[in-house]
């Protein structure tokens, strides 16, 4: 059955985007949430939330369009179909473990990895690379303070922390996405993507889709109205920082996944069935990517 979507005071179908407090997502939508081009029909607003809050929301079914974890996205497939826009992929970089300096690899996978959340892409491509480690979920703003007091050896950083590490001297172990990129056919790591809800019917499925590429088209031909919206998302980075992290997540692969992003999709849900950590009756072949 197909749901109606509730309408504003110009008749238009209100459609709520839920994503990450990230430069790159807000970049993304900038565009669809403020106006600056026309969506016929269609009034976008967004709501932010850290993406573990996301990829438990979107198992409810709460929003209409999500930004979700890669490795959550199994989990509510019944409901949501992932677009091919709007991916976070590591083009030979990714969330990384890093730990202060004199700190083994051999010594941090004795103790408790600090992570940002059991269903995020970082956590799934950490068991894939070093197997069955201990952790322990922290926020993933606290994780760099919780190395640097002591509180844990190493972490699991994602977000701008895959910059901003440097600035507080401590070394990476092991960087994901070059690991993954070495795994597969120089693939991409897939991190993120964005979802649409099934049962709004495949015209809406459709139009939402369509508007969501040319808002990430609109944003990187005209991008300094966006990373100045971007910025104030960015828990206070500076403006070099928040540029160099938008052009590390919004790109090319952004407006389409492409074929060897979609398959290094289809591949990363397959090695976390093997491992036990995604349900082993998703059938990766028959995934539709929207709008492909």
């Amino acid at each position: 059955m197909v749901v109606e979507l509730p309408l504003d005071d110009d008749g238009n179908k209100i459609v709520r985007i839920g994503h990450s407090p990230d430069p790159d997502d807000a970049f993304m939508f900038h565009a669809m949430t403020t106006g600056a081009f026309a969506t016929p029909g269609y009034n976008f607003v967004h709501e932010l939330q850290d993406i573990e809050t996301l990829n438990h929301r979107a198992m409810n079914q709460d929003l209409e369009v999500s930004a979700v974890s890669i490795h959550a996205y199994p989990d509510i497939s019944e409901h949501y179909a992932l677009m091919n826009c709007g991916a976070s992929m590591g083009e030979g970089y990714g969330p990384m473990v890093v730990c202060k300096e004199g700190v083994s690899e051999t010594e941090a996978r004795s103790k408790p990895v600090a992570i940002p959340g059991m269903k995020t892409s970082a956590y799934l491509g950490l068991r894939l690379a070093w197997g069955d480690v201990e952790v322990a979920v922290v926020p993933f703003d606290e994780i760099i303070p919780r190395i640097l007091d002591g509180t844990y050896l190493s972490g699991l950083i994602i977000h701008e922390g895959q910059l901003t590490y440097t600035d507080h001297d401590l070394n990476v172990l092991i960087d994901l996405g070059k690991w993954w990129n070495g795994r597969t056919d120089n693939w991409p790591m897939p991190l993120g993507g964005n979802v649409v809800r099934r049962d709004l019917g495949e015209t809406v499925m459709n139009d939402i889709t369509k508007y969501t590429k040319m808002s990430i088209e609109y944003a990187l031909k005209s991008p300094d109205e966006a990373l100045e919206f971007a910025k104030a998302w960015g828990r206070g980075i500076d403006d070099e920082t928040n540029q160099a992290f938008v052009s590390m997540y919004v790109n090319d692969r952004t407006i389409d996944y492409r074929e060897e992003g979609r398959k290094s999709i289809q591949l990363f849900i397959k090695e976390g069935q093997n491992i036990g950590l995604i349900r082993d009756d998703f059938d990766t072949e028959s995934m539709v990517f929207i709008g492909a």
